[in-house]
Order: C-alpha cells, then sequence, then structure tokens
C-alpha cells in the first residue's frame, strides 16, 4: 500500500504498545491483561463482575481466565453482592492493590515519556481524532444498511 491505512496504524501501534506493557508486566510476573484488569477495578467498593467485560471491552470467557488466574494469584477475592443475591463483586486483596499500584506506575511513565516528546496542541488533535473514531465505530452506520 502506498499510504498507511488508518486501522493499520491503530492496529500497529497499539500491538507495539501492548508488547511494551507485556515486557514490562513480565518482569514483575504479569502479563498486561492482568494489569489492565487491576486498574479497571475498583479498589474501595469492588466492581460487580458482570460490569467488568463491558468496561474493559472483553468477552466474558477471556474475562473469566483472567480473573481465575488472578485469583489463584491472591490478587482479587470474589464476594456476594449485597445489592444482588445473584451477583459477585471483585475486591482487590493487599497484594493486588500492590499490583495495582505497579500497573498505574507503568502507565504513567508511558504517558509521561509520550507528554514529553509531544506538544499540548498534537495531544489535544489525537484525542480528538480518537474521539471521531470511536464514534465512526460506535454509530454502526459504515457496514450496516439501517433501513431495518
Amino acid at each position: 500500500m502506498k499510504e498507511i491505512t488508518i486501522d493499520y496504524a491503530l492496529r500497529a501501534t497499539w500491538q507495539a504498545v501492548a508488547r511494551m506493557y507485556n515486557e514490562e508486566a513480565k518482569e514483575f510476573g504479569s502479563t498486561m491483561a492482568v494489569g489492565f484488569t487491576l486498574l479497571s477495578l475498583d479498589p474501595k467498593k469492588g466492581t460487580p463482575s458482570t460490569a467488568l467485560g463491558p468496561r474493559m471491552g472483553m468477552e466474558a470467557t477471556s474475562l473469566s481466565r483472567i480473573l481465575k488466574s488472578m485469583e489463584e494469584k491472591g490478587l482479587i477475592t470474589r464476594q456476594p453482592n449485597p445489592e444482588d443475591g445473584r451477583g459477585v463483586l471483585l475486591f482487590l486483596t493487599e497484594f493486588g492493590l500492590e499490583k495495582r499500584k505497579d500497573s498505574k506506575d507503568a502507565v504513567l511513565r508511558f504517558n509521561e515519556a509520550v507528554r514529553a516528546q509531544t506538544s499540548p496542541e498534537k495531544l489535544d488533535h489525537f484525542f480528538e481524532v480518537m474521539e471521531i473514531i470511536n464514534k465512526v465505530v460506535t454509530q454502526k452506520k459504515i457496514y450496516h444498511n439501517n433501513t431495518k
């Protein structure tokens, strides 16, 4: 291709970022997926397990494997949801809170490194374009005939 497509740039960049995070997480005996999950859990009130998948944009089967692994490693506990007898709340353990801090620090270091090499104006444009892309995708008007 003579020019890079938007989806290629997004995918290639995200794969590079994911690889970077996984390399960093490996130093802590973890993965990017576990770090992302730690950051997605409410550290004070817990998080309903049913809310976590949509929040993270993950399918239930992938998420359940991650949660099982996290529980086995002592990062989270599951407790009945007092507001919904059928539901479960996920809570970070003390160890989980420590690892959440490690994950947060890694994300903040990455953000600082990018911000140090990018003007505020360019970052504003980046976020504007990402918002447009997200809007275009979520409207689902590209490939579907909306005459239903």
